[in-house]
């Protein structure tokens, strides 16, 4: 592979400056993904392979960056068990007929190999665009977070009605969880037979767990995940705003742990040990800033982090107003500062 940084960051080997890419590169805030969102239905883009390939590859042609993410949606995977998942233009996801008893949970597939194949073509002929120039990333939503949405139905701040059904039913909570949980493990094993290098597992609602809930909920599951793909592939946790969970989270085997932007290098390093990589965390608004300010932020982010085990990275998905130059600042300033020769710049 003619650029390998990603790899060898996750593997605790020597890199000649820190690998970067940013979580939603591939989509919203490129003009040439825009194009392509007024002509065909986001589960069209997604569904189609050729297209996902398409957009999965204009952030590495178009900003640089050191990793390509399959152009998918962690809803794929409750779509794929038999439920029906809209994705409203600008508003999100609605699944208008969300589980509530045993019955739905009961109906609810987990062979989901035929059902996701279009996702699998679509990481096997992105591996074959790439020619071997960055490695390919693979993900899934972790099981609490899908089930925030297949419960809740919708988006949200507070899934106070997926919490409740956790609390209130915690035997069918642990149901859906495990088929959700079989369900990823054979989708992120058939993502890595069809290319991808390494995958991520999205925890995008772990925060909004106490410490114990976490563990019951959400890392109980993640770690089987881990687990089950520790001799396929390596793999990435990102939990957003479980700042509680990070030593647990390390302790899963995930080579890396993923951090948003209100979690300080030095504390998540305390938390994890010098064993595994650390992945993030600006803040992907500051990208709206000038860029002689964002190249001043990923200094002092590149200097706190330091260039072993660690991968540059947004602390959340980039937001669709980000000018593009901007984009490209912040990939280009991690190259350079981050350089052995550059590293401590000031």
């Amino acid at each position: 592979m003619k650029n390998s940084l990603l790899l060898k960051a996750l593997r605790g080997e020597y890199v000649e400056r820190v690998p970067v890419w940013m979580m939603r590169q591939a989509g919203r805030y490129l003009p040439e993904y825009i194009k392509l969102r007024k002509q065909y239905s986001f589960f069209e883009r997604c569904q189609t392979p050729e297209l996902a390939c398409e957009i999965t590859l204009q952030p590495v042609d178009i900003i640089g960056v050191d990793a390509a993410i399959i152009f998918s949606d962690i809803l794929v995977v409750a779509q794929a068990m038999g439920m029906e998942v809209e994705m409203i233009e600008n508003k999100g996801p609605l699944l208008p007929n969300p589980i509530k008893n045993i019955q739905d949970v009961e109906k609810l597939n987990t062979d989901i190999e035929e059902n996701l194949s279009y996702v699998f073509q679509a990481l096997s002929l992105t591996k074959k665009e790439l020619y071997g120039r960055v490695p390919l990333i693979g993900f899934a939503g972790s099981p609490w977070t899908l089930l925030c949405y297949m419960v809740q139905g919708k988006g949200s701040k507070t899934f106070d009605e997926a919490k409740g059904f956790c609390f209130t039913q915690p035997t069918l909570a642990h149901a859906l969880l495990q088929k959700i949980t079989d369900s990823t493990i054979q989708y992120l094993k058939l993502q890595a037979k069809s290319g991808a290098d390494v995958v991520q597992i999205f925890d995008s609602w772990g925060g909004l767990l106490s410490p114990q809930d976490f563990e019951i909920f959400s890392l109980y599951y993640i770690r089987q995940i881990v687990s089950a793909l520790k001799d396929v592939c390596p793999t990435i946790v990102y939990s957003k705003g479980a700042w509680f969970a990070l030593e647990g989270i390390s302790k899963t085997g995930a080579a890396c742990v993923g951090l948003d932007w209100c979690i300080s290098a030095n504390y998540a390093r305390s938390q994890v040990g010098n064993e595994t990589t650390l992945q993030g965390n600006f803040d992907p608004v500051r990208l709206l800033s000038p860029i002689p300010e964002i190249r001043k932020g990923v200094r002092e982010m590149i200097n706190t982090f330091g260039n072993e085990r660690y991968i540059a990275n947004l602390g959340h998905g980039i937001i669709p107003n980000i000018p593009v130059d901007h984009a490209k600042a912040f990939v280009e300033a991690v190259k350079e500062f981050s350089s052995a020769k550059n590293l401590n710049f000031v």
